[in-house]
């Protein structure tokens, strides 16, 4: 049985090329508050959401992130990461695939549940743009790099609490590609009766 939020959940898929055009105020709010809407552990709402809509600011974080890759070593062998490092070395690599608002989500560190719950606040912001007839994308790099000084000094500089850690972030605009479903996985489910 399919209704409305089962056919957005299918329909969504992460956007990689976006139109130079911004969003607009009220398509914001929309997505700040769906997002303030995912539940948090013991409704604690501890999370911070941070959209970044000036170009020059994305350009400028964007070489902070260039950087910090120089200066990273990958903690696991994730292929995302190792490719966003190499990646990285190139003049031409955005983290943020241009997208024209980016969307940092952040918490307490020291709060066990500071990654799901932000986790969850950006699943309704990706549903909710693509609802909007936006496109989306999880971006990880401030995540991999919440650590590195530079990065943490632009994004304190944004106004993210010193003791907050970035849990990850959405890119979000017009979307320039219209992607093909990807197959799903088999065997990735299973039913206890």
């Amino acid at each position: 049985m399919e209704n409305e939020i089962i056919r957005v959940i299918k329909s969504r898929r992460s956007i990689r090329q976006y139109k130079d055009t911004q969003i607009d105020a009220s398509q914001l709010n929309i997505l700040l508050e769906a997002a303030t809407w995912a539940p948090s552990g013991s409704n604690n709402q501890s999370w911070l959401f941070t959209a970044v809509q000036n170009k020059n600011t994305l350009l400028e974080l964007n070489e902070a992130v260039r950087e910090g890759f120089q200066r990273w070593t990958p903690d696991d062998s994730y292929p995302a990461k190792i490719s966003a490092k190499n990646n990285s070395r190139n003049p031409e690599y955005n983290f943020y695939y241009h997208a024209p608002t980016l969307i940092i989500t952040s918490n307490v560190s020291d709060y066990q549940n500071a990654m799901a719950d932000c986790s969850a606040a950006l699943q309704n912001i990706f549903l909710a743009a693509f609802s909007l007839g936006l496109g989306s994308c999880w971006i990880n790099q401030l995540r991999w790099l919440t650590n590195d000084s530079g990065v943490r000094e632009f994004i304190t500089g944004l106004g993210i609490p010193k003791n907050h850690v970035i849990c990850g972030a959405a890119a979000v605009g017009y979307p320039a590609q219209n992607p093909v479903p990807a197959e799903r996985k088999a065997g990735t489910t299973l039913i206890i009766r």
